[in-house]
């Protein structure tokens, strides 16, 4: 049901209280307990978010029109001006779940436009949380990230219920249950089973990595209780680590993640902010140019095209990476201009001349170990840019290498026999990191052809295909330059000390 406003002051959609409904599975949200228990403590808190939790179905239309006039009524309370926007809904991949709200144009705009402005006073910063601008530059320094404070403050305030001033606004959250644009929660809540998608990828280890930081902080979250400001001033015998489990405090922390906006120049206490009207209910594209930018006294986003009324609004989600993507929000851009993989190669540290290496590679503005970053479209560059560091790998002789360091511009002198043995290492590379993936692009290709795969399935194999296409654009780069080569009949030089590349 779609339930318009009669004015056009601001957003319409349908609000069921998904906050407060019971889920078939633990919420991931925003929510505090995840399963019945007997602890008195667990219980109580509890209260807040489980209470009125039966809805008679003959009342079911009423609950949503009285909580979607609660909605309008707190923004529009607390300052929130004319907008050019509305609510709509797209079905959940899960039929258990409820469908995800996203902004959309409520009537037709141009470029240029202001769509809407929100006002500090709905915008949750850490300035709001601390209280202290240099407390949050501190905590955030020193201990926990903004992240993590941002996710810990709207848990304490969802333990008030409707008594927090952030009660609707977190209602939201917890209806879209950290799920990005296609429905598909961060891999960091994926299952082990689910996570093998990735097998092949860097970035599942980067998920662990990940997940291994969120429990880092977490247990830093009792030592800095007490000189967290005026958050912790509200509740100063709620211990954090007492009052939420690590999984709850996990699935907040990624919930946050997904909709948090990096404002620009503002101060560091207000970098990082919870914008209603946002991300996740905003949609971003790696080829959109319109940004959510600090103005004075809000928080506003102007257009960067035009817009039919009804269609979706998207902004820029930063020159972030298609695993970034996927780790922050939950989906893949496969027109991602900024997608890029990583290689590292490092100077092998028995190399006898390993000194003088790391030295002739530092005065080229490299470093013992060195990444390279390889965007996508633009494979051969990066190429060519790797081989004058891999080259120091084939050179043994001492006055060879005398000769390196008081050379100006590339590092080695090249010979026909070097040159082979450096493209060969680097073919061979780009063939055993593509060998490392389970499937073949083929087989990916007709994966995504399949209207039955599962959306985690879809989007991880939407990511592991651009990785493969950036590796085989590496590997034909490799193989035209052997092709290149004036004498296929010299074999390669010895390297008992070459570079060591992942």
């Amino acid at each position: 049901m779609d339930l318009r406003l009669q004015n056009t002051r601001c957003i319409s959609s349908s609000f069921r209280r998904s906050a407060l409904l019971p889920h078939p599975r633990p919420a991931i949200g925003l929510s505090f307990c995840n399963k019945p228990t007997n602890n008195r403590k667990c219980r109580n808190m509890c209260a807040a978010s489980n209470s009125d939790t039966i809805v008679k179905s003959t009342d079911i239309t009423s609950k949503i029109e009285q909580e979607h006039a609660d909605l309008r009524s707190w923004m529009e309370r607390n300052g929130l001006p004319p907008c050019k926007v509305m609510l709509k809904d797209r079905p959940s991949h899960d039929s258990n779940l409820q469908p995800i709200h996203y902004v959309a144009a409520s009537q037709d705009l141009q470029e240029g436009d202001v769509v809407f402005s929100i006002p500090n006073s709905l915008v949750v910063t850490l300035e709001r949380v601390l209280g202290n601008e240099s407390v949050a530059e501190l905590l955030t320094t020193n201990k926990l990230s903004e992240l993590a404070c941002l996710a810990l403050y709207l848990m304490y305030e969802k333990k008030q219920g409707k008594k927090s001033f952030w009660y609707p606004y977190i209602r939201e959250l917890d209806r879209q249950r950290g799920r990005g644009q296609l429905a598909v929660e961060s891999p960091l809540l994926w299952s082990e089973a689910e996570l093998d998608y990735l097998t092949g990828s860097p970035t599942k280890a980067e998920v662990f990595e990940r997940s291994e930081g969120i429990k880092r902080e977490y247990n830093e979250l009792d030592t800095v209780w007490f000189m967290a400001g005026s958050l912790f001033q509200q509740y100063p015998y709620d211990i954090p680590t007492e009052a939420f489990p690590f999984e709850i405090f996990k699935q907040a922390f990624v919930a946050v993640q997904s909709c948090v906006v990096h404002l620009q120049k503002v101060s560091l206490a207000r970098r990082f902010a919870l914008v209603p009207l946002g991300p996740p209910l905003l949609s971003y594209r790696s080829n959109c140019k319109a940004m959510l930018t600090a103005v004075d006294g809000a928080v506003q986003l102007v257009i960067d095209r035009p817009y039919k009324a009804g269609d979706p609004i998207v902004v820029w989600c930063g020159p972030q990476p298609n695993s970034k993507l996927l780790i922050n929000y939950g989906f893949v851009d496969e027109d991602n201009s900024y997608d890029r993989l990583v290689v590292e190669a490092s100077l092998n540290t028995e190399d006898p001349q390993y000194q003088n290496k790391r030295l002739a590679a530092q005065r080229n503005a490299k470093l013992s170990v060195q990444t390279f970053q390889i965007v996508v479209g633009k494979e051969r560059e990066a190429v060519m840019d790797m081989l004058p560091y891999l080259r120091l790998g084939y050179v043994s002789d001492p006055s060879e290498m005398q000769s390196v360091l008081s050379s100006q511009g590339p590092i080695c002198p090249v010979s026909s026999c070097m040159e082979r043995a450096v493209l060969d290492q680097l073919a061979g590379y780009f063939i055993s990191r593509l060998a490392g993936y389970p499937t073949t692009l083929t087989e990916d290709e007709t994966l995504l052809a399949d209207s039955n795969l599962s959306p985690k399935q879809r989007v991880a194999t939407q990511l592991v295909k651009s990785e493969k296409k950036i590796l085989k654009a590496c590997l034909q780069a490799t193989v035209d330059l052997i092709n290149q080569l004036p004498d296929f009949s010299i074999s390669p030089c010895p390297a008992p000390y070459a570079l060591n590349l992942k």
